[in-house]
């Protein structure tokens, strides 16, 4: 069983530019079959857009497109480093209700943790861990 988030990270996660526009994070999404991508502003992690971000902040608010990720990402956002163990990751993310923690070191991206992950990790004959390793809707 691992025993640090950097056993079930997923490494290298997607990233863009907080002055990217929302359709370039869609598309990041939509290739890297991830329903988050990290926000950075000079290589360092600014916080999240998800894909529900985009629907509630920018879709449903009639904006376009061309919307800056920075209209539309979540900047208070809790991470973790690559050693932090699973089982605070674990508390960190039921205390706070979220669905996916970054992982950064010096404050860059270095991967990014999921329920999902962790459903396969600790209980992988779970509904959650099946659909979390499944081939995504492309």
């Amino acid at each position: 069983m691992a025993k640090t988030v950097a056993d079930v990270m997923t490494a290298n996660p997607a990233t863009l530019d907080v002055d990217q526009p929302v359709s370039a994070a869609a598309r990041l999404m939509k290739s890297e079959d991830a329903g988050a991508v990290i926000v950075t502003e000079d290589g360092r992690m600014r916080g999240i857009v998800t894909d529900r971000d985009i629907a509630i902040r920018v879709v449903a608010e009639d904006k376009g497109p061309d919307t800056p990720v920075r209209e539309a990402y979540s900047g208070d956002v809790e991470t973790v480093g690559p050693d932090t163990s699973i089982e605070q990751v674990v508390q960190l993310m039921r205390s706070r209700a979220i669905r996916r923690v970054p992982v950064v070191e010096n404050n860059r991206p270095v991967g990014i943790v999921s329920i999902g992950d962790l459903a396969i990790e600790r209980d992988s004959g779970s509904a959650l861990a099946d659909i979390s390793s499944a081939e995504g809707n492309r």
